[in-house]
């Protein structure tokens, strides 16, 4: 049911977070904090402070209440997200670099490791902080859709066949041939054809559950689409 997905979750408990809101937000950061990476640095921090300013910003957000500030009409994570990072980045701007952050305790288990690298391949010049933010997200999305279809179909001794036909989904230009996937798993042609259709199928409804995990508002899902897919292609 919509009204269970993280963002309204944690909407749900401004003023008074609950354990499970909190483990709902934390997951979703898990999942998002590279986005807000891509953004510090875009917004002209090296790679040491930006990763010392995400994971500050995350600090805060689990633990310092700065859910109250959301702004349920938008009903959208990205939107409080980038808002909430752009406020923190002011207020540090105030303050003494020599501020130790975090406590020494990092409330979140981000793994920078790579993100540097990351960061390096991304377009130069050509995207401001915001678009950045937001075409990082959009595949961050797309990937950890990947991830759990991945996963469910491993789960059910299907990895294999998930392998060889994931890149039926996007249309890529190299993908195997039905014929040849049937060869490989010992499968007629058909079958094959037919578990495309419902790989296809299942990405897609694994796609709209996780937008709407991110959305406050479950008739938003379709416009959620249009948007990123759009910055995609932009």
């Amino acid at each position: 049911m919509f009204a269970t997905t993280h963002w309204s979750l944690v909407l749900a408990a401004r003023g008074r977070p609950s354990p499970d809101a909190r483990a709902a937000l934390a997951d979703l950061c898990r999942v998002y904090w590279y986005p807000l990476y891509a953004f510090v640095r875009r917004s002209g921090h090296d790679a040491t402070t930006a990763e010392d300013l995400t994971q500050e910003f995350f600090a805060r957000l689990l633990e310092k209440g700065w859910l109250g500030q959301a702004d349920r009409t938008k009903g959208r994570f990205r939107s409080f997200l980038l808002a909430a990072c752009k406020h923190f980045l002011t207020i540090e701007r105030d303050r003494a670099r020599a501020l130790k952050r975090g406590g020494g305790k990092p409330p979140l288990p981000i793994d920078f490791g790579g993100a540097d690298e990351r960061y390096a391949r991304e377009p130069a010049d050509e995207l401001t902080p915001e678009r950045l933010f937001e075409r990082r997200w959009a595949l961050a999305l797309l990937d950890q859709v990947l991830v759990d279809l991945r996963a469910e179909y491993a789960a059910a001794g299907r990895g294999a066949l998930f392998d060889r036909l994931k890149a039926h989904l996007g249309g890529a230009a190299d993908s195997a041939p039905y014929e040849s996937v049937a060869v490989e798993l010992g499968m007629t042609a058909g079958a094959v054809k037919v578990a495309a259709h419902r790989l296809r199928q299942r990405y897609r409804d694994r796609l709209r559950d996780a937008i709407a995990r991110t959305l406050d508002d479950p008739a938003a899902v379709d416009d959620e689409i249009r948007h990123l897919f759009a910055v995609l292609s932009a």
